[in-house]
């Protein structure tokens, strides 16, 4: 960025929860999560403190916020944007990032993104990888999205880039273990299935030479894969968009794996006008209420302290 060619005021956070970060957490040290304490407290507990410092230094003034998140332990997302696409400026938002996967979900209370739309200030998360790991075409990807968002919005000179298609979707369909032991994914974050094909296999230590197939329910793309490798009857390892129209557009932007080649993530993707854009919109609803709500909490975590393992089992959204 050019401080020069700016044009208004960018604030740029590397890491909003430090304590975290250090620790290799997503808690802070009191043993909360910070994107469920907004707008905080000035005299709250710990986590609520610095959500209050946050909110009124760096997002109250603001005209529109992104916020950059991963999945949490255990599982790994496809590069994709959340917004509430009921409210205009984090539409607006959400489809100059520049990315075929659009979920259109309400953000859960205490959250970053909730306390900015009551604002009626635009806002996204972009989630890409998972934790503990780094996914270096995830982090390209936000690299484009961002400065497309800033193009499009005239901070920065330039045009921003599109996608051939979006997927708008308000639902989804959810893979789940039918039995317990070591999971072997077959495919991954951004996969495109057919129904019925074996995306995963199921292999109990104690029952040498027998597997469990799991086969994908649906016909979709896979926006989130388990990474863990240790399951029970009914963990979740898949999350799937159905796909029942516009399937060869689709596959046309799939590589020899079938899987998506994400905007950005191959350099300098090509120009194309926004009427060029496919929207396809999935509906549905999400299970739980949001997005995450089924994924399960710090899998395969054996160093998390007593402190996070109370905290509620079902993961909410934006991780």
């Amino acid at each position: 960025l050019d401080p020069k060619k700016i044009a208004g005021t960018i604030r740029i956070v590397p890491v909003i929860n430090t304590p975290g970060f250090k620790s290799n957490s997503r808690y802070f040290p009191d043993g909360r999560d910070l994107n469920r304490e907004f707008p905080g407290r000035r005299t709250g507990n710990t986590t609520q403190r610095v959500a209050y410092r946050i909110y009124h230094s760096l997002v109250k003034d603001s005209d529109y916020v992104i916020d950059l998140h991963s999945a949490a332990k255990g599982r790994s997302n496809m590069p994709q944007v959340r917004a509430d696409l009921t409210h205009p400026t984090s539409q607006r938002l959400a489809k100059s990032f520049g990315l075929e996967v659009i979920l259109d979900s309400k953000p859960p209370k205490g959250s970053l993104r909730r306390v900015i739309n009551n604002l009626d200030i635009g806002a996204i998360t972009y989630e890409g990888g998972g934790a503990s790991s780094l996914d270096h075409e995830s982090v390209q990807v936000a690299v484009n999205g961002v400065l497309n968002s800033l193009k499009t919005l005239h901070i920065i000179p330039g045009s921003p880039n599109r996608p051939r298609f979006r997927l708008l979707a308000s639902g989804s369909t959810w893979l789940r273990a039918h039995g317990g032991g070591l999971l072997d994914m077959l495919v991954g974050p951004g996969s495109f299935v057919e129904e019925g094909d074996v995306v995963a296999t199921i292999s109990d230590p104690q029952s040498p030479g027998q597997s469990i197939e799991l086969e994908s329910p649906i016909t979709g793309l896979f926006i989130c894969a388990a990474t863990h490798p240790f399951v029970t009857a009914g963990t979740p390892v898949g999350h799937i968009l159905p796909i029942t129209k516009s399937k060869e557009l689709i596959l046309n932007q799939c590589d020899d794996n079938s899987r998506l080649i994400v905007n950005g993530s191959l350099g300098a993707p090509v120009w194309r006008e926004e009427s060029d854009v496919d929207e396809i919109s999935i509906e549905g609803e999400w299970s739980g209420g949001n997005v995450d709500s089924e994924w399960q909490r710090n899998w395969g975590n054996e160093n998390t302290n007593s402190t996070e393992n109370n905290v509620i089992a079902a993961e909410e959204e934006e991780d």
